[in-house]
């Protein structure tokens, strides 16, 4: 990416409220300053039940961006429950050859994953709200340095090794209560060899040991090359860290890498990471 280029703002999941348009202005007047020129898709704000249109009308915001063959990326500042909805109304043969990244995160692990599955193309997880904050000034210079540096500033994660070492393979992967939304569609990724990764924002211990059954129940962990644990939030901010490892001790095989991250998820500290690519080693082992 350099200066001048133009990225597009779109709303996939559930509606931006429009108590929020201050703080999307402040975003684009930030982006502005970065040199880029952002321009908003069609069904950003809403107030009727979180629908910022419908699933076709979001799904068609989001295909115009890709194309205009101006705009270079496209950043998606939702989340929620409603991203999945669009699957079928994008054409993937047109994203399949765009040269732009999508970037996302939460319920937006629907679409990343299925750009994956049906066109091998990469996307960030990752929220660009988080970069307008003012406790974040670290994360934005990573964003930096990273988009128009070709660094990799913001993809250098601390991991903790739970199990086994350093997994190699594709990294797929996300959130895991809406990763388990495209379980049994045409948009399951192969988790032949992957590298799973599993966050999680909202969930208590029942709730999270229930999607860690189904995937076992789908038989997800015997094909699995490792796991890359993000940050459970609601569970760790019980002091419910341990919880989590345990989970995925019993569910895994015993020679599966297992790492855990707190830079992934859904904290504004959290950094990015790459869906679709081979896992990098650019980290500190802890």
């Amino acid at each position: 990416m350099k200066k001048g280029d133009k990225i597009a703002i779109v709303c996939c999941s559930n509606a931006i409220p429009y108590a929020a348009e201050d703080r999307l202005r402040t975003l684009e007047s930030y982006l502005k300053k970065l040199g880029l020129r952002p321009v908003f898709g069609s069904c950003i704000y809403g107030t009727d039940a979180d629908f910022a249109g419908n699933a076709r009308g979001r799904a068609e915001s989001l295909m115009r961006c890709y194309r205009d063959p101006e705009i270079k990326a496209v950043f998606d500042i939702s989340g929620g429950d409603l991203a999945n909805g669009l699957l079928p109304y994008l054409d993937y043969e047109v994203i399949a050859h765009s040269g732009k990244m999508f970037w996302g995160y939460s319920d937006l692990t629907t679409v990343i994953n299925a750009i994956y599955t049906k066109t091998g193309k990469k996307s960030v997880l990752y929220q660009i709200k988080h970069i307008i904050q003012e406790e974040t000034e670290e994360r934005r210079r990573d964003f930096c340095n990273t988009f128009f540096g070709g660094g990799d500033d913001l993809y250098s994660i601390s991991c903790e090794i739970v199990q086994k070492g350093v997994p190699k393979g594709i990294v797929v992967g996300g959130n895991i209560r809406c990763l388990l939304k495209l379980a049994g569609t045409e948009y399951w990724p192969d988790m032949h060899g992957k590298v799973l990764l599993l966050e999680s924002f909202h969930g208590n211990e029942a709730q999270t040991a229930a999607y860690f059954s189904q995937l076992g129940q789908m038989g997800v962990f015997e094909q699995t090359a490792g796991i890359l644990l993000g940050t459970f939030t609601e569970l760790e901010e019980k002091g419910k860290r341990s919880f989590v490892i345990a989970l995925a001790r019993q569910y895994a095989k015993e020679e599966l890498p297992i790492l855990k991250t707190d830079e992934i998820g859904h904290s504004m500290h959290a950094k990015g990471i790459v869906i679709g690519e081979a896992f990098q080693l650019n980290m500190k082992i802890l």
